[in-house]
């Protein structure tokens, strides 16, 4: 197998470097800058497997960073930031982070967590062509997209893998926990409530908008989709 290429984009010196060490040390290739505008041309150009990117960065934020790779690349990014707001998580996440961490960390989390990414991206290279029915609702999976009796529905990436997951699991009463790991393809450590906020994202996008339920809350567990 190749080995990994991975780009640390962080400005505080002693956890890029602490970091990249660490990196090595499990067989990656590392390269690491504190700058976010030589980041993202790094990003760009370098044929990374994978980018850990701070938010706070000079030159150019890590949130703009990501806004500007997504649209023209998926390489996978993990956030790695001070920065402990919900809605901080929410907004990396749905420009396209596959995962956020906070300082301080644990060394050893952000290990599991890079091989997650690893192992994420690993099974989602067959690609799958197949449309779910949910009586007017459906998603078509391969072409990435949901319509309402024909009228299309405009989800984040994030928006669109947990209705994909709650669809595949019709009528099965899934746990926030649960959610967390398959959709956002780790154990996930505290902020379980991050799965409320998309619940209500999609609610507000189709249960409300077309006037017809489909996600229900189950009571102390989590959410499960079902229709007539």
């Amino acid at each position: 197998m190749a080995c990994k290429k991975i780009l640390i984009v962080e400005d505080e010196i002693k956890i890029a470097r602490f970091v990249q060490l660490e990196l090595e040390h499990e067989g990656y290739m590392v390269d690491q800058t504190g700058d976010g505008r030589v980041g993202l041309e790094k990003a760009l150009k370098g044929g990374y497997d994978l980018i850990i990117l701070d938010v706070m960065l000079p030159s150019l934020n890590g949130m703009e960073v990501l806004r500007r790779l997504r649209q023209i690349s998926e390489i996978p990014v993990i956030m790695l930031t001070a920065k402990d707001e919900i809605m901080d998580k929410v907004m990396g996440l749905d420009i396209g982070a596959e995962d956020y961490m906070t300082k301080p960390f644990a060394i050893e989390e952000l290990l599991a967590r890079i091989r997650v990414v690893f192992k994420h991206k690993s099974n989602n290279n067959v690609k799958v062509n197949n449309i779910i029915n949910a009586g007017s609702l459906q998603m078509d999976i391969g072409r990435h997209i949901v319509t309402y009796e024909n009228s299309g529905i405009d989800l984040t990436k994030k928006e669109f893998d947990l209705l994909k997951y709650l669809m595949v699991n019709k009528d099965i009463a899934l746990s926030r926990e649960n959610i967390l790991e398959k959709v956002w393809g780790y154990d996930y450590l505290g902020d379980t409530n991050i799965v409320d906020v998309y619940i209500r994202y999609l609610r507000s996008k189709i249960d409300d908008k077309f006037n017809k339920k489909y996600i229900y809350t189950i009571r102390g567990l989590g959410y499960q989709f079902r229709y007539e």
